[in-house]
């Protein structure tokens, strides 16, 4: 008994020791094609790269209206990228809105750091709300986040000013709670690898989640979530609705986590949320 409770400390100190690397290393996301352009939906598109931390280039899709209008920023997902997305463009370009098809750092065609996490997708969504508000063109800025970029949006629309609506497609509540349920290692083990992951990160998981940050958003919020998401169960998407009462929310039947498909018969929700608060074709 107790040779196997020194081995469980030397198991949990190696962890603590090499967890930060093993993090860097394991946690990478998976990269997918890019190799879609707005070109392919018949939508004029302009190729970018802003600044973000760091001078960090960010790259990104600007699928533009005539004349001044509000913008949208859509972020993706973990491993995903601004092309994955690009299937809203027609709803948003037809709607009288900029679209701005972001990748966050270590996604898509965006310049590499040592890590990303879901405070790193807030600053990128950040550069991009100033790269817009710096724009003549554009009136509001609003976000479309997916999952961790969703969880993201929340995050940055609780700390800033800079944007005037969210719609969050199958966010989180707790991110420690969601690595923990998908960490395939002993509990013990998974409680050293969240608590370093705290550490190298600079925040408790408990203050930057969205069910902590979700009740400091002042501007309108839309929930959207997959009837069937296996990776973000949709109790999720109730009890995050439920701690903001004036947000809305719409439950997508039968669909999952990640494939768009199943909401695509859903974005004139999405639009008609964002035309109501933002306004549209009429400002141009």
């Amino acid at each position: 008994m107790r040779k196997s409770i020194i081995l469980s400390f030397v198991l949990i100190a190696g962890v603590v020791a090499a967890a930060p690397r093993l993090f860097k290393r394991a946690w990478r996301p998976p990269q997918r094609d890019t190799d879609r352009s707005p070109a392919d939906f018949g939508l004029p598109g302009e190729e970018m790269w802003i600044s973000g931390v760091r001078s960090l280039q960010l790259h990104a899709w600007l699928v533009p209206v005539a004349g001044v209008a509000p913008a949208v920023i859509v972020l993706h997902g973990w491993g995903g990228n601004a092309a994955d997305m690009l299937e809203l463009a027609p709803a948003l370009h037809d709607a009288g809105f900029h679209a701005f098809f972001l990748d966050a750092r270590n996604h898509g065609l965006s310049e590499h750091d040592d890590h990303v996490s879901m405070l790193r997708f807030a600053e990128d969504l950040g550069a991009g709300v100033d790269y817009l508000h710096g724009r003549s063109d554009v009136t509001d800025v609003a976000v479309i986040g997916h999952s961790v970029g969703a969880a993201a949006a929340i995050y940055r629309a609780s700390y800033s000013d800079g944007l005037s609506a969210v719609v969050a497609v199958a966010s989180f509540a707790h991110p420690g709670d969601l690595m923990n349920a998908n960490l395939p290692l002993p509990r013990p083990v998974r409680w050293a690898v969240l608590a370093v992951i705290q550490a190298m990160i600079g925040k408790r998981f408990d203050d930057i989640a969205p069910r902590s940050r979700i009740t400091h958003v002042s501007i309108p919020v839309l929930f959207i979530h997959g009837e069937d998401d296996a990776v973000v169960p949709v109790e999720e998407a109730y009890e995050l609705s439920g701690l903001l009462p004036q947000a809305e929310l719409v439950i997508v039947p039968d669909a999952g986590h990640s494939d768009l498909t199943l909401f695509a018969p859903f974005f004139p929700k999405v639009v008609a949320f964002l035309t109501s608060h933002l306004g549209s074709d009429a400002t141009r």
